[in-house]
């Protein structure tokens, strides 16, 4: 329903502010605003999403849409051309600037800075005020996180975290953190061992309705030749899908969900964790209300506090301490690369075709399925493409188009920060790198690969143990101020020369080949 006079003001609706319960603002009048929204398929190619990403966003675009209709609020809605013909967002909303010639655009912060310097420039262009307002479905604002982090050297997820534990009183005991401790990762790293693991929840995701099998005929005609198996699609669209796979967590796999969260198994890609990423990045699951049924499940005795603890610091810590680094450092961070990282990103990780196991494994289940846990992210696919020295730049869009989940907020802190170490250490203290040793204990990957995760030349030699000893040779001047690099360096440096010699060769050869 669009209404019948000019719009005194536009209300943006963009592709990942889909919340159920805030959308509508206090001031707002049906006869003077007008919702707007558009699916523009630039949002599908500037860089090539999964398939699984695509649908997830249109779908949830069009139930939300729906459900605007049936409250019978007035609508603008850009349906994605049939015809095939490009369209962006900008060239949507400039078009109606002109028709309409509102006062005012409402708009709440954009999650890609793309997004919002194209659309703030088009708005400033046409005349239009922009009355840009806080995303109140995080619990930090940006002028907290800022307030946070002003005077710090480096910033640190864990000091952030007691904050908004306190601030929140979530798993709180008064003014002390329920159990005495604030932090449990330590009991958090179990591997499944030889026996492998024990049987994981399979009911899980939500059948497609008609909205999202239109969706994904749509996205099959569309872009055909972009990654992804709709067939296996089962992502939540809607608040109440969200809603019942946040509680098939809970009961079926938040139990076991701590002590093997960095555990990894061929043919297991959910295990223990949750599938509610996406919805809560698409807003139509509120982070207040899942840690506070993870923590009532705690506290019933269904889940050890290690479980609920460890998904509560993933939520209301990593995430809104990701999401606080993207606004503050937004736009220069996302060009950060202090390592001087400058390989192409490989052919294979658009096929999956690698002769590692690990990767092979990883990479397949992305493509075709749009998902894979924190650490097959970043001990996997980040691990190796650190060591080979892949550019931020192009390892950061592969991820920003490869995983549903993806949005450029999430994304560019976690991989330029976190897993590439490109910002130089503001958001982790050391670069996450290790042998092939790691990917050996933590999963079966390595079990029948051709490579032996312990050497790092010859004909068996691991990639990921080759380039490790190559990274830490190419940077160790770099990394010798760092104290948590010590160690790790102090390993290199009893090394022989004719050993090192044979390792960069081999480094060599490992980057011509693949």
């Amino acid at each position: 329903m669009i209404s019948t006079k000019n719009p005194k003001r536009l209300i943006v609706i963009l592709g990942d502010h889909l919340d159920y319960q805030r959308f509508l603002p206090a001031d707002f009048d049906p006869s003077d605003d007008l919702f707007w929204m558009a699916e523009a398929s630039e949002e599908s190619t500037h860089v090539k999403s999964n398939k699984h990403r695509i649908v997830c966003f249109l779908s949830s675009m069009r139930h939300f849409r729906d459900h605007l209709e049936s409250l019978r609020l007035p609508l603008a809605y850009h349906q994605l051309n049939e015809g095939g013909s490009s369209s962006t967002l900008s060239d949507y909303l400039e078009a109606d600037l002109r028709k309409w010639k509102p006062e005012t655009v409402r708009m709440t912060k954009p999650g890609d800075f793309r997004v919002e310097s194209a659309l703030a420039e088009i708005i400033s262009r046409q005349g239009v005020r922009l009355q840009m307002v806080e995303d109140e479905h995080f619990l930090c604002s940006s002028e907290e996180f800022i307030q946070h982090a002003q005077g710090r050297k480096s910033l640190r997820l864990e000091f952030f975290y007691r904050e908004m534990r306190r601030k929140h009183q979530i798993l709180m005991d008064g003014d002390k953190p329920l159990g005495g401790d604030w932090n449990y990762d330590k009991d958090n790293r179990e591997s499944f061992g030889k026996q492998g693991p024990p049987p994981s929840p399979s009911d899980r995701g939500s059948p497609p309705d008609s909205t999202t099998l239109e969706v994904i005929a749509l996205v099959d005609r569309l872009f055909p030749d972009h990654p992804g198996d709709l067939s296996s699609f089962r992502w939540p669209v809607t608040p109440e899908d969200a809603d019942a796979e946040l509680d098939r967590f809970i009961s079926d796999a938040l139990p076991l969900y701590g002590r093997f969260q960095d555990a990894m198994w061929t043919r297991e890609p959910t295990l223990f964790h949750s599938l509610i990423s996406a919805p809560l990045n698409l807003r139509l699951l509120d982070p207040r209300d899942a840690v506070r049924k993870v923590e009532d499940a705690h506290l019933a005795g269904h889940a050890p506090l290690s479980a609920a603890e460890g998904f509560v610091r993933q939520v209301i810590g990593w995430r809104e301490y990701v999401r606080g680094i993207y606004n503050w450092k937004m736009p220069d961070y996302r060009s950060d690369n202090f390592l001087g990282a400058d390989q192409s990103l490989p052919e294979f990780f658009w096929t999956g075709e690698s002769d590692m196991a690990c990767m092979r494994s990883c990479l397949t289940q992305v493509l075709e399925t749009g998902y894979g846990h924190h650490i097959q992210r970043l001990m996997v696919i980040g691990l190796y493409s650190l060591l080979r020295g892949i550019h931020p730049h192009e390892i950061n869009d592969w991820f920003l188009a490869s995983y549903v989940d993806a949005v450029d907020w999430v994304t560019t802190p976690n991989v330029i920060g976190m897993s590439q170490f490109a910002d130089g250490g503001l958001m982790a203290s050391k670069p996450y790198c290790a042998t092939g040793a790691y990917v050996d204990r933590m999963s079966n990957y390595c079990k029948g690969c051709r490579y032996n995760p312990k050497e790092s030349t010859g004909p068996n030699a691991c990639p990921l143990t080759t380039l490790y000893w190559s990274f830490l040779d190419r940077h160790r001047e770099t990394l010798s101020s760092n104290r948590r690099m010590s160690m790790q360096l102090r390993n290199l440096g009893r090394l022989k020369e004719d050993k090192l010699a044979e390792i960069r060769k081999a480094a060599d050869c490992h980057l011509h080949q693949s």
